[in-house]
């Protein structure tokens, strides 16, 4: 069952782990976003959204190293764990090299003859470009230490760590505040310096602790060829997901210029961070879908998907209601003057987030069975499709918002055909999931819209500070009290009780 101790305690840690990172995450991203002013933020997250878009081969293959380290640990196979270790770090020290080939080619010559950016800030901007790439050179390195942690459950470490970088990003928000020298640079220098700690954190931690994780050059073609066409699948998927979310960041640049690119990127801050509630917990349950699956517990693999995915948008509803509902409130509060389109940006983001919450268990449930072509290539298409269909739209209408209608659309149409493919790739039954998924968050969802529209929209009280925590107070208590009563089975709540008793 979802409720197996190895998940709670794991959650815990991870747990602790994004309430640190949030705080700290909050409070910098308002500095930050205050000392580099508008349009210099808005400059840092399109260049370095180019240098991303180039990290499509380092997303599928982290998901592939992923899978393959959990399977290998699922089925007790330790010579095995260390080939895969092995030959996944291979790959990705080859992917570093390509990503770097296409950045200072086609993305040096994109930045600089292409993209709508001040021209008197062209040096600073090559400055953060080459930075950005930098940093992320380190992370694609990162990547197998990174999964070997997660797949070894050693949660409780993932959190330590974030203790480290989130003391490293208070010392950059000091460093930017007190050094007199063009915040643009380095504000990218001294992330690219916080990469390169976290990447040495990570792996001296897995050499001391994982015997797997010794590095010997190790080339085995048939497995190799295994571990390439399982992420060449992920790679159409992956490059599929890059192009929507950096290539709409693009277009807005395109159409609008930097300061839509500063209202994006903040909108894209808000939902890491409240995604971060989410992926936490699918982080716990993720290894142990896989593992069951490997393990030939197929039933309780099933088990976890049904359950994560609608814990996981009960989560994500919880989180997302108090912001969506007060989110001009929140921002003044957090950033005093957000840029332009920021509030509806957000909004239409974390409707998003809410429906990709539920397709993340099916994600993972494909990638246990492993057979991913099909899954990939129709799936990955819809995806892409909606880069020119935002693109067609801003060319009709010239209306920014447009740009995440197409994005919602695309994904609740996807959300559909991944429930398909898993009923034919690990017998996902249809009408269970309907039945125990799906309708049970309708139900939730349209009785607290009734509840907020009929009575807590209607609460008034002289503060703006007290009225945004009464309404906030009676969001979370309506939605705890039907999530509770509706969306969670008897089995569910014994367990939540339960665990509830044992920590306190």
């Amino acid at each position: 069952m979802l409720s197996s101790k190895t998940i709670a305690k794991n959650s815990l840690f991870l747990y602790f782990r994004m309430f640190l990172s949030m705080g700290v995450g909050l409070y910098t991203s308002r500095v930050v976003l205050n000392t580099l002013g508008i349009e210099d933020f808005g400059v840092y997250n399109i260049v370095g959204g180019i240098v991303v878009l180039f990290g499509f081969f380092n997303s599928a293959m982290s998901s592939a190293t992923q899978r393959f380290l959990s399977f290998d640990i699922g089925k007790n196979d330790i010579i095995q764990l260390n080939k895969t270790f092995n030959a996944t770090l291979n790959i990705h020290f080859l992917i570093a090299i390509i990503v770097l080939l296409l950045a200072e080619t086609v993305g040096l010559w994109f930045v600089n003859y292409k993209l709508n950016l001040p021209e008197d800030r062209m040096i600073a901007v090559n400055w953060v470009y080459q930075f950005s790439v930098l940093t992320f050179l380190f992370g694609i390195i990162q990547v197998p230490y990174n999964a070997l942690i997660i797949a070894r459950e050693r949660m409780n470490v993932y959190a330590y760590i974030s203790i480290f970088e989130v003391v490293f990003k208070l010392l950059i928000v000091y460093i930017l505040v007190v050094v007199d020298y063009d915040k643009l640079k380095l504000y990218a220098v001294l992330l690219f310096l916080i990469a390169f700690c976290i990447q040495l954190i990570e792996k001296q931690y897995c050499k001391k602790h994982f015997e797997e994780s010794k590095y010997s050059f190790y080339y085995d073609k048939e497995y190799t060829k295994i571990l390439l066409s399982f992420s060449g699948w992920s790679l159409f998927g992956n490059i599929a997901s890059v192009a929507r979310s950096q290539g709409n960041n693009i277009l807005l640049n395109l159409f609008f210029g930097t300061v839509l690119n500063a209202s994006y990127g903040v909108a894209m801050q808000v939902q890491g961070v409240v995604t971060t509630f989410v992926s936490n917990f699918q982080m716990a349950v993720n290894p142990q879908i896989i593992k069951q699956y490997a393990a030939g517990n197929k039933e309780q693999s099933l088990k976890l998907i049904y359950q994560s995915s609608k814990l996981s948008f009960f989560i994500m509803f919880l989180i997302t209601c108090p912001i969506i509902f007060n989110v001009d409130y929140v921002l003044e509060l957090w950033l005093k003057n957000p840029p332009s389109y920021t509030s509806m940006f957000v909004i239409l983001s974390l409707i998003n987030i809410l429906i990709d919450t539920i397709s993340g268990p099916l994600m993972i449930g494909a990638q246990a069975h492993g057979n991913i072509k099909w899954y990939q290539v129709v799936i990955g298409t819809l995806i892409f499709l909606c880069l020119p269909l935002s693109y067609l739209l801003l060319k009709l209408y010239n209306d920014p918002k447009l740009v995440f209608y197409a994005i919602i659309g695309v994904n609740f149409i996807s959300l559909f055909l991944r429930i398909a493919f898993l009923k034919h790739m690990i017998k996902l039954n249809i009408i269970d999931f309907i039945k125990n998924v799906l309708l049970k968050i309708i139900f939730v969802v349209s009785l607290f819209l009734m509840l907020f529209y009929l009575f807590i929209n209607n609460i008034e009280y002289g503060s703006d500070f007290m009225l945004f925590v009464l309404k906030s107070v009676a969001i979370i208590s309506s939605n705890l009290i039907l999530i509770y009563f509706i969306g969670i089975n008897q089995m569910e709540r014994s367990f939540i009780l339960s665990f509830i008793k044992r920590k306190i």
